[in-house]
């Protein structure tokens, strides 16, 4: 790795020379870069993910690399246990001396990396965790975070959910810090654009460990006029089929957070109810040039059409390239100070990320569940800007421990 001192005097020379620093570490060796995920354990997100940045890094090795030097992916698996998530991570700085850090699923994986970032100094690109914690409560200089988070869209949830006059709501999320975080922001979000709003019932089921069958008698029993949920996969799945056969969601208004990705509402199949308020992706379906782009590569590539999770991967990668280009140099000091205001364009638009409490503004689309020619869709959907979710950056500032 090159040192502080060496990077500011070749900085300098080059300078003089009128050559940009980027350009001087043109050597070819590559540049690592350490990822972890719960593949074994989620693979139905993170398979389409890890295809997602693989396309990425073969696009910028394919043009050159960066700066002259291929970047290398050294990836290994969390199984969705922290502790492991840890020793990897100590394993990647340690042994395999990559760069920096990135990845990760679930939340308190995310929160655990985050922690021994804070405590090796490392960088870290949480990819995909939701909790609001790792940018506010529990943030630190050394993480940043490019999904919109619980807030932001639980946000662009409650900003609909509003305009349907639903008084009484029932609650559905898995007990741990992805589902706590995104009830608690839903509240406080819905009850501030109506404040006439009563939640009247939480179910807390253990993270695919649903009962499904007590769960609905539960929420049916609140007599809600309105339902939350925040359960995915086959919790999801199970939840929508116990709820169908008891006639849950007839006449009730359900906002159901990220079901309408590809990952959680394809294997509905038939049984996709109709008509829920989701957060999602609606993959062919968006039609831009930037998109079109993507999408084209990602199905010449893989042979099948990209999902949520492809473009969280693939968003990562653009980050990193775009970290790398304009970084003087891959020390963490250097690689900090450049993700500050960063602005990195991608296939959904372009976001940057916010110097206050280091949280990207990418969005996410808003839409409807609906079964069109027999096929799980979203429909009615449209683009919410990212930064229209968050607070102010001073207000996030103040939510953020003093570092």
């Amino acid at each position: 790795m090159i040192t502080r001192r060496v990077t500011l005097a070749l900085a300098l020379a080059g300078t003089i020379a009128g050559i940009a620093p980027a350009a001087l570490a043109q050597d070819g060796t590559p540049i690592k870069v350490g990822e972890i995920n719960s593949y074994t354990r989620l693979p139905a997100f993170t398979e389409p993910y890890k295809k997602g940045w693989e396309l990425a890094m073969e696009e910028i090795n394919a043009a050159g690399g960066i700066d002259g030097r291929p970047l290398e992916i050294i990836s290994r698996d969390d199984t969705g246990d922290p502790a492991t998530a840890i020793r990897i991570a100590d394993e990647l700085t340690s042994r395999e001396n990559v760069s920096f850090l990135f990845g990760t699923f679930l939340s308190n994986i995310g929160l655990a990396v985050s922690d021994f970032a804070k405590q090796k100094k490392v960088f870290f690109l949480a990819s995909e965790p939701l909790t609001d914690a790792i940018v506010w409560a529990d943030g630190n200089d050394y993480t940043y975070r490019l999904r919109p988070s619980n807030w932001m869209q639980t946000g662009m949830l409650a900003a609909e959910a509003a305009k349907l006059g639903a008084k009484k709501w029932a609650t559905i999320a898995p007990n741990y810090a992805y589902g706590t975080d995104a009830v608690d922001a839903f509240k406080t979000q819905l009850t501030a654009l109506q404040p006439d709003v009563e939640f009247v019932e939480e179910q807390w089921p253990t993270l695919f460990k649903i009962d499904a069958g007590s769960t609905v008698r539960a929420l049916e029993g609140a007599k809600p006029d309105a339902i939350f949920n925040v359960t995915f996969g086959p919790d999801l799945a199970k939840f929508v089929r116990e709820g169908s056969i008891r006639g849950l969601f007839d006449d009730r208004i359900v906002v159901s957070l990220l079901s309408g990705e590809p990952e959680y509402l394809e294997p509905l199949g038939d049984e996709t109810p109709d008509g829920w308020i989701v957060t999602g992706y609606p993959g062919n379906d968006v039609d831009t040039p930037e998109h079109d782009a993507f999408e084209k590569a990602y199905m010449d590539k893989w042979g099948e059409a990209p999902k949520t999770g492809s473009i969280v991967g693939y968003n990562s990668v653009m980050t990193i390239k775009k970290l790398i280009e304009t970084a003087p140099s891959l020390e963490t000091d250097d690689l900090l100070a450049t993700m500050e205001g960063l602005e990195v364009d991608s296939p959904t638009g372009p976001f940057m990320f916010r110097k206050a409490d280091n949280q990207a503004t990418m969005g996410a689309y808003v839409g409807k569940t609906a079964l069109v020619d027999g096929k799980p869709s979203m429909v009615d959907w449209f683009y919410a800007p990212g930064g229209d979710f968050l607070p102010s950056e001073e207000d996030a500032a103040k939510m953020r421990p003093a570092q």
